[in-house]
């Protein structure tokens, strides 16, 4: 038996207690769709499924990328003939135990909402960010993960509310930069477009590779992974929050630091033509 708000639920009739919920036993991912299209489709299983295999939840053989294409669009064509917006495909291991689990299955759930920006907006009002060091995130591979266990990111985000921010930079226990409370974090100085590695703890994401992919075309800039300490933010030409929704939010402000959009406008730009070629 399960009391929701004052409402008595069977147990056996509800999966609100899922170890997704209980646990945090669970990986997600976030995803553009644009006319009908999954953006970096490819990419975004890809991830999925590592994912999967990092925390020891098995994989089923239907689990194929055709197969949760199928279902995304099953979902979202419920609400539009020509989508767009975010969807969230959830996977959570199944299943009753504790802290062990009885069962390494999984189960998804998917959710989406409209949204009538069909490409990156490239939004140039005032975005100010300081650092949270309230809380610190730690410096491993499921730091690199897309999981349900987002309590310093959330935190984070009351924080930014609280202080009229709308953003804020997460350290690692280094003291080192990692990221943005909802994507990572790109800095360019001069004619380096400068970014945390993977073992700062940053997560893996999907849009942080792209960019590290497409500086390419951009052969006036050279790409670099490596540490970032906070006091380099305070030297920087421009400061990039990034995600798969988004693409690339310029920072405005960094505490009494004002910052430029240059070069952030010229990716923009280049990003909407590649989802045009999709």
């Amino acid at each position: 038996m399960v009391n929701y708000n004052g409402k008595l639920i069977d147990k056996l009739d509800s999966d609100l207690l899922n170890r997704g919920f209980l646990y945090g036993d669970s990986v997600f991912e976030t995803i553009k769709i644009v006319n009908n299209r999954i953006l970096f489709w490819e990419d975004h299983y890809l991830r999925l499924m590592s994912s999967l295999r990092i925390i020891r939840i098995e994989i089923p053989v239907f689990y194929t990328p055709k197969f949760f294409e199928n279902q995304i669009i099953k979902t979202f064509s419920k609400l539009s003939n020509n989508f767009s917006g975010r969807v969230r495909l959830s996977l959570f291991r199944q299943g009753s135990g504790l802290y062990t689990p009885e069962s390494m299955n999984p189960s998804f759930i998917i959710h989406c909402s409209v949204n009538e920006n069909t490409l990156f907006v490239a939004k140039y009002e005032n975005y100010k960010v300081d650092l949270f060091k309230d809380y610190y995130l730690n410096d491993n591979l499921l730091s690199n993960l897309k999981t349900n266990n987002k309590i310093i990111n959330v935190l984070a985000g009351v924080y930014a509310k609280e202080n009229n921010l709308n953003n804020c930079v997460l350290l690692n226990n280094k003291k080192n930069v990692v990221e943005f409370l909802n994507g990572n974090l790109f800095l360019i100085k001069d004619t380096i477009i400068k970014t945390p590695p993977l073992s700062s703890g940053c997560l893996k994401g999907i849009m942080r590779k792209k960019i590290i992919t497409y500086t390419k075309f951009f052969p006036q800039f050279s790409i670099v992974e490596d540490d970032i300490s906070p006091f380099e933010l305070l030297s920087a030409d421009e400061i990039w929050v990034t995600n798969s929704i988004n693409g690339i939010i310029p920072v405005t402000n960094y505490r009494k630091k004002t910052l430029n959009n240059k070069t952030a406008k010229s990716f923009i730009d280049f990003l909407n033509n590649q989802i045009l070629k999709i």
